[in-house]
């Protein structure tokens, strides 16, 4: 296995901020030659990344065949759209290096939990918007996703949302911004299929969101 950081930082970042990718080594023995990649963005209500929702999933994944690499990304007191760009960041980095890597290019995926699925659907929504690709000076196709899984995300800032999530990623913008980061609205046909898992008891992130973000989907004939 091949481990080593990509810098994806802004210049907003905090400075932990960083991508650590895992890469299967290409055997002889092995007639795989490129394999999909998975992006992770651990949960933490963009005020920390949790441990529990970083290596010990890239691990996993691993051992199912699949490339990782997991977002440390900036939280508070970095703000919107910190986080999202250095997603996009990374994305960049792992598609123009994907053949030196032995990944497939048209193979990646997005994987977020609680926050991290805000972050990780937000960036699935709103990856074609042109202020993304001149921010990273790249072009729009550079950075689309392939496909979105999304565990127990932050989705809704109205009833049922977390609210804590969004008043670390908005600061002194939270009340002025955080409809617009509301992500059931902004579902299109740039949205990837999706896989999307939530447990009705969870204390936390009412299941509310996924069921918006489900629904959204559906209505815009996305496979989920």
């Amino acid at each position: 296995m091949q481990y080593f950081k990509l810098d994806v930082k802004q210049s907003n970042s905090l400075e932990n901020a960083a991508c650590y990718v895992y890469l299967i080594d290409d055997s002889k023995s092995i007639s795989i030659r490129t394999r999909p990649i998975i992006i992770i963005c651990p949960g933490g209500g963009y005020s920390f990344t949790s441990d529990r929702e970083a290596e010990i999933v890239a691990l996993q994944f691993l051992s199912m065949g699949y490339h990782t690499a997991v977002l440390r990304y900036s939280v508070a007191p970095a703000v919107y759209p910190t986080a999202i760009l250095e997603l996009g960041s990374t994305v960049l980095q792992i598609r123009n290096h994907a053949w030196e890597w032995n990944i497939n290019p048209e193979q990646l995926v997005i994987t977020g939990f609680s926050a991290g699925g805000h972050l990780a659907a937000g960036y699935c929504m709103f990856w074609n918007r042109k202020w993304m690709a001149e921010s990273l000076n790249t072009e729009e196709e550079a950075l689309r996703p392939n496909g979105m899984i999304l565990a127990y995300p932050v989705i809704t800032s109205g009833e049922y949302a977390h609210h804590g999530s969004f008043q670390n990623l908005l600061g002194e913008e939270y009340e002025s911004k955080k409809e617009m980061l509301s992500l059931e609205h902004w579902v299109r046909e740039q949205v990837p299929r999706t896989f999307l898992w939530h447990t009705y008891e969870d204390q936390s992130v009412p299941v509310q969101n996924s069921m918006f973000l489900v629904n959204a989907l559906i209505s815009n004939r996305i496979p989920v």
